[in-house]
């Protein structure tokens, strides 16, 4: 198999200098952006031929960005917190796996003239926007992005995540909206389905337990409508909702992203489907741009 994150190791998969990447050829782009939620696996994605190359045909189809701000499942800090605006090192938030894994590098360039647009867009009574200016990118960033811009010449800030509530998370995406008209792409990183106790590794893309794929055949349906208030309320009016999310953190980026792409919710798109893990991988695209 290629891998196309760039490691450091021996490993004999081989390195992210192997595939370019359609997205990372042409000029960034003035277009509006859309925005996007993806499902964003473990370290071992680098390792799946399909998957990877679905991430790649993706970014293939979209205009280059200005920069990129990511919402990952996995920075939970109140208030809004941002993450350095230089390359630092990543962060390894993951246990247990093979050492290769570990060695992995995504040295994209921080960005602060994104970080000044987002302090702006967020200024107001709540407070300022707070800064870690040593924090690098978790793994439901990068380990996508390796995929989508394996070049690392995208600059990349995070953002976290101030609460889990979804109303929240909406209202905060509302305020970010202008950044799509500026050429930047906003990612909401997580997972469709996220209950690792019921996990099945090894398990084909069209095998899954009940309830995750219950729960991602109701999550397809509902953003087909344009159900925000559905799936907000997704706990309560969902099939097996707290089977397939025992704790909301993976589910929780698809509310910011409900909000940025308020404007283009009738033109919502599944991009990548099936089941990893049988964890549902859905990933969704709210609104168009041609590539540049």
């Amino acid at each position: 198999m290629t891998n196309s994150i760039n490691t450091d190791g021996n490993d004999s998969t081989g390195t992210g200098t192997e595939r370019s990447g359609v997205a990372a050829e042409g000029p960034a782009s003035s277009a509006r952006m859309p925005v996007l939620y993806l499902s964003h696996g473990a370290p071992p994605l680098a390792d799946d031929d399909l998957w990877t190359s679905q991430l790649a045909d993706w970014s293939g189809r979209l205009p280059r960005p200005e920069a990129i701000l990511m919402v990952s499942a996995h920075w939970e800090s109140a208030p809004v917190t941002l993450s350095a605006t230089r390359t630092v090192p990543l962060v390894y938030d993951f246990w247990g796996f093979p050492e290769r894994y570990y060695q992995v590098r995504y040295p994209a360039p921080g960005a602060p003239q994104l970080a000044q647009r987002v302090r702006a867009l967020l200024a107001g009574p709540a407070g300022p926007v707070h800064d870690a200016p040593e924090r690098g990118l978790d793994h439901g960033a990068y380990v996508p992005l390796a995929e989508m811009y394996p070049d690392a010449g995208v600059p990349v800030l995070q953002m976290s995540m101030p609460t889990l509530e979804p109303g929240q998370l909406l209202r905060l995406g509302r305020r970010l909206a202008p950044l799509r008209d500026e050429g930047y792409l906003i990612v909401g990183s997580g997972f469709f389905t996220h209950n690792l106790s019921g996990m099945r590794w090894g398990a084909g893309v069209d095998e899954a337990p009940g309830w995750s794929r219950e729960f991602d055949t109701w999550g397809k349906e509902a953003l087909a409508r344009g159900d925000v208030d559905a799936l907000l309320d997704f706990e309560h009016r969902s099939p097996a909702g707290k089977l397939a999310h025992p704790r909301s953190e993976h589910f929780a980026p698809l509310f910011v992203t409900l909000g940025a792409g308020e404007a283009d919710l009738a033109g919502a798109r599944t991009v990548i489907d099936g089941f990893w893990g049988g964890l549902a991988k859905r990933s969704v695209q709210f609104g168009e741009a041609a590539a540049a």
